[in-house]
């Protein structure tokens, strides 16, 4: 395994262009790329990007999903076609910056009572999630649906009907949204299984409010040991939001805790 940050973690402190050298700097050697609104969905911005990451491996692209991904969806042929367009766009700036993987939400629960799932068409979301799944490997990126409490798997059960229609679907375990969705993380891991790609890890207070690993009172450990057991190999990314902590230095102290962990316990790569 191995550990990197979210530029996420970075909204409104740093431009992705800031945020890369500065992770460099600080010496984090993997990072998830948050592309944040359209200007930067495309080579030219992605080219602009590469040529600031310095040893910055990247690990995956993630981009503020609401604004074309629930369009893929679309019975609409023409509004479909716009965000295919897009997707395309997101998947040449991942080619360009040498990410294998790009983090999913798919479709908003925007409504209460989309979210108990009682009326969800499994087969129409089989449909499109093939048609997205096909475009992205065929673009050379594995599509990695996220466990989000607002978004399309917002409850243990989702995945396995996707993917057992899907081969080629990964998935990404984010530990805060499945605190926020009240299922244990670890029912979201036994689903998920060999097809978990990486991981989203956050640490949470006394009082439950998230903050970096090490700052909290998360058992990363046991996480670890349950990760091994399950043959995961990836990576661990530090998504937390702006606010939740202090010094950016910070980022990077997670980061050497959490392989001290994995040095620990003999999975570090």
């Amino acid at each position: 395994m191995k550990t990197g940050v979210s530029t996420a973690s970075l909204f409104l402190r740093k431009y992705n262009e800031e945020a890369l050298p500065l992770l460099n700097g600080l010496g984090v050697k993997t990072a998830e790329v948050f592309l944040t609104t359209y200007s930067e969905y495309g080579r030219e911005f992605a080219e602009k990007l590469a040529a600031v990451k310095g040893d910055v491996d990247i690990n995956s692209v993630h981009i503020l999903n609401t604004q074309f991904e629930p369009q893929l969806f679309n019975a609409h042929p023409r509004a479909r076609a716009d965000a295919f367009a897009w997707l395309d766009k997101v998947l040449n700036s991942a080619n360009v910056l040498g990410a294998p993987y790009y983090t999913f939400h798919g479709t908003a629960r925007v409504k209460r009572a989309s979210r108990s799932g009682d009326k969800d068409d499994f087969s129409a979301m089989i449909d499109g999630f093939r048609r997205i799944s096909d475009f992205c490997e065929n673009r050379g990126v594995k599509l990695c649906l996220e466990n989000v409490e607002w978004s399309t798997y917002n409850r243990v059960g989702v995945f396995s009907r996707l993917a057992s229609e899907i081969p080629a679907l990964g998935g990404v375990l984010d530990i805060k949204q499945a605190r926020i969705s009240e299922y244990p993380y670890e029912k979201y891991l036994e689903e998920m299984g060999e097809r978990l790609t990486y991981v989203h890890v956050s640490d949470v207070d006394e009082r439950g409010r998230i903050c970096l690993p090490s700052k909290g009172v998360f058992d990363f450990e046991t996480l670890i040991k349950r990760l091994k057991d399950v043959g995961f190999n990836g990576a661990l990314i530090i998504e937390v939001y702006t606010g939740d902590y202090g010094a950016e230095t910070e980022l990077k102290n997670s980061c050497d805790y959490l392989n001290e962990l994995l040095e620990k316990l003999g999975v570090n790569r």
